[in-house]
C-alpha cells in the first residue's frame, strides 16, 4: 500500500490544499520513485562528479532523466546513477580510527628510495 503523496505534473497550479488537481489525480497513478545520485563525467574530465539527485522508476529512466536534466548542453560523456539507498558512508567524526592503520606503514612513503639522477621524469 502506497502512502499518499502530493504529485505535481508540468503546468499544474497546486490547490490551496497542496496537492494537484483532481484531473490529473484521477489519469496517473500515485509512485514513490527512488531517488537515484548522479554522476557525470565531463569532456575534459577522467572522473565522475556528483552532479545531484532525481527519482526514477528503475536505472533506465534514471539515466535518461539525468541526461535531460544534467547535459542539456552536452557536458558529459559518460553518466553514473546510483540509488541512493545504496551508497554507505564513513562517518567524519570517525577518520582517525578508520586511516590510522595507514600510519604504520611508512615503507609506502617514496621518502625511503633513492632515484637515479638519469631518471628525469618520475
Amino acid at each position: 500500500m502506497l502512502n499518499h503523496v502530493n504529485i505535481f505534473y508540468y503546468g499544474d497550479i497546486p490547490d490551496a490544499g497542496g496537492s494537484a488537481s483532481e484531473n490529473n489525480k484521477n489519469n496517473f497513478a500515485e509512485v514513490n520513485w527512488p531517488l537515484w545520485e548522479v554522476f557525470i563525467r565531463s569532456k575534459q574530465g577522467l572522473d565522475h562528479k556528483h552532479v545531484g539527485s532525481l527519482h526514477a522508476a528503475d536505472a533506465a529512466m534514471a539515466i535518461e532523466n539525468a541526461r535531460d536534466v544534467y547535459t542539456r548542453r552536452m557536458e558529459g560523456v559518460s553518466i553514473w546513477v546510483v540509488r541512493s539507498e545504496d551508497i554507505h558512508a564513513s562517518n567524519p567524526d570517525e577518520s582517525g580510527m578508520l586511516y590510522e592503520p595507514a600510519n604504520d606503514k611508512v615503507y609506502r612513503h617514496p621518502t625511503f628510495y633513492n632515484i637515479p639522477d638519469s631518471i628525469t621524469h618520475m
